[in-house]
């Protein structure tokens, strides 16, 4: 009887504990990263060949995400509002939506879909080929070499995507609304632009930046943690998109709170 009634409290037990554990090792990664970045030897070319990857190539599913985000959210506010007679404000709360919320969120999301599954895939292929093994016999670090250009990459390129997301995000409500609702351009520009305060764009770009981090650092971890075969690989990868899209969701909230609480 008292098998039963102590099963449970041991399997939470387990959980809390391996939560506590696995919060642990990646605050040790982190560190361990942090005392990479400023100590010489830096890999400029493999910074480069991550923003490209990282950046360039993320350009169209983000922009074809905040597009289509853009548009279906101009439809469904102004079919929120025409409820209550305030079809009017649809430009304000698309920009405001837009820019605060979902252009940071759904990029971030996306990112953690493309970026995180590729660098936890690539750096846990490397450990099952022993790559990371050799690197360490030239005598290169892989923390340098692997981690840190990734990190450094996605933290710069990732509000650069959000602001591209968010200009497109409002290009798509602008379509929408002048094409198919009976806007006026001019003044749907216009209350887009009175509407908008730098607070906003300060936050979706410093939510940019801190998702990006979370998102490579994810992969970076898992890929580098990884259990050595294929199967370890296919773990190491599903594990780290998933972490990384609960985490964006976890830092979207304090940080929306921090920049708007008051």
């Amino acid at each position: 009887m008292s098998g039963l009634l102590t099963a449970p409290l041991a399997m939470v037990g387990r959980s809390v504990m391996g939560l506590l554990g696995g919060s642990g090792r990646v605050a040790i990664f982190f560190a361990h990263v942090v005392s990479h970045l400023f100590r010489p030897p830096w890999y400029p070319r493999e910074l480069a060949q991550q923003l490209l990857h990282i950046g360039w190539l993320s350009l169209p599913v983000v922009g074809l995400t905040a597009l289509f985000t853009g548009g279906a959210l101009a439809l469904q506010i102004y079919a929120g509002g025409a409820r209550f007679n305030a079809e009017e404000v649809m430009p304000q709360i698309t920009a405001i939506g837009m820019v605060r919320e979902l252009g940071p969120v759904l990029v971030g999301l996306m990112f953690a879909a493309r970026v995180t599954s590729s660098i936890a895939a690539e750096i846990a292929t490397m450990k099952v080929t022993e790559q990371i093994d050799a690197l360490v016999t030239l005598s290169t670090h892989p923390m340098k070499y692997l981690t840190v250009p990734r990190l450094l990459a996605a933290t710069l390129v990732m509000p650069l995507l959000v602001a591209v997301a968010d200009v497109i995000g409002i290009l798509g409500g602008y379509l929408v609304a002048t094409e198919r609702l009976g806007f006026s351009p001019h003044v749907y520009l216009q209350n887009t632009a009175d509407f908008l305060e730098p607070l906003d764009i300060i936050s979706s770009l410093t939510k940019g930046a801190v998702f990006g981090f979370i998102a490579a650092l994810m992969g970076c971890y898992f890929g580098m943690n990884s259990a050595r075969g294929a199967q370890g690989v296919g773990a190491a990868t599903k594990t780290s998109v998933v972490v990384a899209a609960v985490l964006i969701l976890a830092a979207n909230f304090l940080l929306t709170e921090a920049f708007f609480s008051a």
